[in-house]
């Protein structure tokens, strides 16, 4: 493999918030199989697709799931320090993801994270005690050794985020391809409200290979997006949200 084919691969993983993976990656040439959300390769057959998918049938701790029965206790805040940065964008056949901001970080109980990406799924893979939402962000980061991070942002149905909008307005037309706009700075903060409480628990990827070992923050408030940022969502994506799993005895907490 050429030094710039490695340099991409490596690029690629982390923007999926896989770097925990690049030597199996590697190994097999990034030839990942075909997944979709409906028919013969849905999340029911995600972990017959593949020995790297393995963990999605077979897993303990798998996202998303029902937060019910919360522990409500003394945790960290969450540090966000999201840095204002050009748009950079891709339409990856599974979601629309906005690049990684350079500078943007996440520290909590002393742990420091960088944000990779973020992106959506509608609805919303997470439920509240049973509730959905309408759409849901999610924001990976990554420390040093390639441990992962969540931040998970449930929407509202109500006013529309100009945030949101910004992004919609400039969704690549050509599935696959990377696209930058230079001229449009956007500060991923907007995304958050102002109450920065959660729950928090041990999970997975929501996708192959469903990758545990996934620290997942959930905001306990919600923002909210226009029924019309929703519907223009789902023209291109009408169900992009791996189905409730087990919690399996895990232990999820909430902040007082």
């Amino acid at each position: 493999m050429s030094s710039r084919c490695f340099r991409l691969v490596f690029s690629l993983l982390l923007s999926l918030g896989l770097s925990g993976l690049f030597t199996v990656a590697v190994a097999q040439e990034t030839h990942q199989p075909h997944w979709t959300y409906t028919g013969a390769k849905d999340p029911q057959h995600w972990g017959e697709l593949d020995p790297a998918f393995s963990a999605c049938s077979l897993g303990r701790t798998q996202s998303p799931i029902d937060i019910k029965n919360a522990k409500k206790a003394e945790l960290p805040a969450l540090k966000i320090d999201y840095k204002p940065a050009p748009l950079s964008m891709i339409d990856n056949g599974h979601t629309i993801q906005v690049n990684e901001t350079p500078g943007s970080t996440l520290s909590v109980g002393g742990k420091s994270y960088t944000l990779k990406q973020f992106h959506f799924h509608h609805p919303s893979e997470e439920r509240v005690d049973g509730k959905g939402y309408d759409l849901v962000a999610h924001l990976v980061h990554a420390d040093t050794d390639g441990h992962l991070a969540v931040v998970a942002v449930l929407f509202e149905t109500g006013a529309a985020s100009p945030l949101i909008a910004t992004i919609w307005q400039h969704i690549p037309t050509e599935k696959g391809k990377s696209q930058e706009f230079p001229a449009v700075s956007i500060q991923v903060q907007d995304l958050l409200p102002g109450d920065r409480g959660y729950f928090t628990y041990a999970g997975s990827l929501t996708t192959p290979p469903c990758s545990e070992g996934v620290t997942w923050y959930v905001l306990k408030s919600h923002p909210t997006v226009s029924p019309e940022q929703v519907a223009a969502f789902s023209k291109i994506y009408p169900g992009n949200a791996r189905p409730i799993q087990p919690t399996n005895g895990r232990e999820i907490l909430e902040t007082k």
